[in-house]
C-alpha cells in the first residue's frame, strides 16, 4: 500500500479547512465582527456571507496559489532561482529532484498557513458569541507566536537543506 502524497494529504486538509469554516460559520450572526482593534473589541464588520466567502477564499485560496506558484518552478530559468549552492542543486543531473523539494516544501508551509487560518476563523467565531464582539488577544497572539515559530523552522530546514552540498 503507498502512502498518499504530501499534496494529496494538501488537498484533503483544503477541503477540511473550507468544510470548517462553513460549518462553524453558520453560527455567526448576520453581521459578523470580522476586525479588532489591538485591545480585542470589534471594530469592522460584515455580512456573515461575505465574510465566510472571504475566509474561505482565504483559507483555501492563498496556500493553494502559493503550492501551485511551485508548481511551475520548473519553469523558471535557474538563475531567477534564489537558493543556498544554487550551482550544485539546480545542476541538471539534480534539478528535478530540487524542484520536487521545493513544492514538497511549500506544502508543508502552506499547511501550516491553512491551519493558522482555521485557527483565526475559529477565534472571529468565539469572539462574534460575545456581546459585544470581542476577540481573545492572548489567545491570537500565542497562534501568531506559534505560527512564526513554526514558519522559522521550516525556513530553517529549507535553508539547511540547500547549504549542505554532499
Amino acid at each position: 500500500m503507498s502512502r498518499p502524497s504530501a499534496f494529496g494529504i494538501f488537498a484533503a486538509l483544503l477541503c477540511v479547512a473550507a468544510a470548517f469554516v462553513v460549518l462553524s460559520g453558520s453560527a455567526l450572526p448576520p453581521l459578523v465582527a470580522s476586525h479588532f482593534a489591538a485591545s480585542g473589541t470589534a471594530d469592522r464588520f460584515m455580512p456573515r456571507v461575505a465574510y465566510l466567502v472571504f475566509m474561505v477564499g482565504a483559507t483555501v485560496g492563498v496556500p493553494l496559489v502559493l503550492v501551485l506558484s511551485h508548481g511551475l518552478l520548473r519553469f523558471v530559468p535557474p538563475r531567477f532561482i534564489n537558493l543556498p549552492n544554487r550551482e550544485y542543486w539546480l545542476a541538471p543531473e539534480r534539478s528535478a529532484a530540487t524542484v520536487a523539494f521545493l513544492r514538497s516544501h511549500s506544502v508543508r508551509f502552506a499547511s501550516l498557513l491553512v491551519v493558522f487560518l482555521c485557527f483565526v476563523h475559529w477565534l472571529v467565531v468565539k469572539a462574534n458569541t460575545l456581546q459585544p464582539p470581542r476577540l481573545t488577544v492572548r489567545s491570537f497572539i500565542a497562534g501568531l507566536l506559534l505560527f512564526l515559530v513554526a514558519a522559522v523552522v521550516w525556513l530553517g530546514a529549507l535553508l539547511g537543506h540547500f547549504r549542505r552540498c554532499p
